[in-house]
C-alpha cells in the first residue's frame, strides 16, 4: 500500500486532548460528528488509526482513500 490521502467520518466529538491523538490526521467538526484527514502510509497505520477511533468511542461512519 502506498501512501494514500484518506478521509475518515465519524460520530461523536473530541476533547482537546482526545485531539493530540490524531496530530497526524486535520479535524474538521461538522453538525453529524468529524472529518479527519490525512496521509495513510500503509495498512498497519490505518489500523492504528481505526483502533484510536475505537478509543475514544468514535463511530466511523466512512473510511475512504481521496483521490490525489
Amino acid at each position: 500500500m502506498a501512501v494514500r490521502p484518506y478521509e475518515f467520518q465519524v460520530e461523536g466529538y473530541l476533547a482537546e486532548q482526545g485531539r493530540e491523538s490524531f496530530a497526524d490526521l486535520d479535524i474538521e467538526e461538522v453538525p453529524a460528528g468529524l472529518v479527519l484527514r490525512g496521509e495513510v502510509v500503509d495498512e498497519s497505520h490505518l489500523h492504528g488509526i481505526m483502533a484510536r477511533f475505537r478509543v475514544h468511542g468514535l463511530v466511523v461512519v466512512s473510511a475512504q482513500p481521496l483521490r490525489e
